[in-house]
């Protein structure tokens, strides 16, 4: 007789939750163990949206009644690759499935890139959202104008946040040290880069329009910029939601500046950044940004025109998309940045399956769609893991407590759900006394404390 299929997802965001969500639907027997790296689950719910997007933060809501089921256990602070190896996992699973997501920045490949103030929107985001492992602060004393590369909705949350005043976010969960940089900041105007034209904007028209909504921020859209060619007129043809989008900026290219103390955001088509200018060393830094003014060539592509415009700025934030990371003992396509897979079954850089292995979420596809595409993404996966079930080698090692003691000789300062219960009951409770929804923890140490009190 076949034993229950036991099943490992590493990674404990939408895209991990929903495969271990999907899998326990579909199989009334199977036990799924969630691993995460971080001692909290939801991954880029908490830490890859930006505060002042409480409808997207929302999902939680869902993702925290799946977690509830008795047969999917969450097991924070435990990073696969690093603190318990893949092969050592297969003792202990019927079957593997990665959702490590992509958290990294994506390289422009453009001189200058390197030089002290040209960063990466992940590494932004991850501060203005208390990533426990990344960067805890950041300097806007010393900017006047800024430029944010990419025109997808990561780079609309960057310029957002930039332009916004630190007041308005408040009532988020930023805590007090993110606050103060952005209370702190000097910024009056915001330049997004477009590389093409605005019927190739990657952006939703839900996103586009929040970015117009503090009256402390006008949005500016370049009308030299604002070009359609054949494709293009074709692609609004297609697509309701590219349709709104243009007649958003469409508006917004006909306003004339409006007078008075606040910062602007400025949208830029059709300007390809070919070099980030500035010195390198302690006092160097971004001083401008090169671009070469595109042309459309009816396809929907683009080619350069030759005439180039420095703009000046004082730093540079690259949205041009994120990247996953190898993960140790498994193959990586090092020019797509995933894991190599047929429809969510890994396979080597030969091509060849790797049985009992899978992927789903962006470490499968790339970071591409939105939240809601990855619960399709991962019925793939999964559809394709019970297909396979009947010839998965058994797992020799099966019940939850051999994987409990495989890990308490690790000595890993291990979560559970019910952990991360107790950790979002202090945050939402120390936000009360301040009128605030919740105050993040940051510190891994102090959310692994919080949420291993009994």
């Amino acid at each position: 007789m076949t034993p229950p299929l036991r099943v490992a997802v590493v990674g404990a965001g939408p895209a991990g939750i929903y495969a271990a969500d999907i899998l326990t639907t579909k199989d009334p027997e199977a036990s799924v163990d969630i691993f995460d790296r971080l001692p909290t689950p939801y991954g880029l719910i908490r830490y890859g949206v930006a505060p002042d997007h409480p409808r997207i933060k929302a999902i939680i809501v869902a993702l925290h009644r799946v977690l509830e089921n008795e047969r999917i256990r969450f097991i924070g602070n435990v990073h696969v690759g690093v603190d318990v190896k893949v092969d050592e996992l297969r003792h202990y699973y019927d079957a593997v499935v990665f959702a490590t997501g992509a958290e990294r920045d994506r390289s422009l490949r453009i001189p200058g890139e390197d030089l002290p103030r040209s960063y990466g929107a992940a590494d932004f985001v991850a501060f203005y959202d208390s990533h426990p492992d990344r960067e805890q602060t950041w300097d806007l004393s010393q900017q006047r104008s800024v430029a944010v590369i990419g025109v997808g909705n990561v780079g609309l949350d960057v310029a957002r946040i930039l332009a916004r005043s630190a007041d308005e976010l408040l009532a988020t969960d930023i805590p007090p040290h993110v606050h103060a940089a952005l209370a702190d900041s000097t910024i009056t105007d915001v330049h997004m880069f477009a590389r093409r034209g605005p019927a190739q904007a990657k952006f939703t028209p839900v996103e586009l329009r929040e970015l117009d909504h503090s009256p402390n921020v006008q949005v500016l859209v370049a009308p030299e910029g604002m070009e359609f060619d054949a494709e293009s007129e074709a692609a609004l043809g297609r697509s309701k939601s590219l349709r709104m989008v243009v007649d958003v900026l469409s508006d917004w290219a006909m306003r004339d500046p409006r007078p008075g103390p606040h910062r602007r955001i400025h949208i830029h088509f059709l300007e390809n950044p070919v070099e980030i200018l500035g010195s390198a060393g302690a006092d160097g830094g971004v001083t401008g940004l090169r671009t070469e003014r595109q042309e459309l060539t009816g396809d929907g592509s683009v080619r350069g025109t030759g005439e180039f415009t420095d703009w000046d700025v004082q730093a540079v934030y690259r949205a041009v998309g994120y990247r996953s990371e190898a993960i140790e003992d498994l193959p990586f396509d090092t020019f797509r940045l995933v894991l190599p897979n047929d429809g969510g079954r890994l396979i080597d850089l030969d091509g060849d399956r790797m049985p009992g292995l899978y992927a789903t979420g962006w470490v499968k596809r790339g970071p591409v769609g939105l939240i809601g595409h990855t619960k399709s993404d991962a019925a793939e996966t999964i559809a394709n893991l019970l297909a396979d079930a009947p010839d998965l080698t058994p797992a020799p090692h099966r019940s939850p407590a051999d994987v409990d003691a495989l890990l308490a000789g690790k000595g890993l300062p291990l979560t559970d759900f019910a952990g991360w219960d107790r950790l979002d009951a202090h945050e939402l409770t120390a936000g009360e006394p301040v009128g605030r929804g919740r105050v993040k923890v940051i510190s891994r140490a102090e959310m692994t404390r919080i949420a291993a009190r009994a």
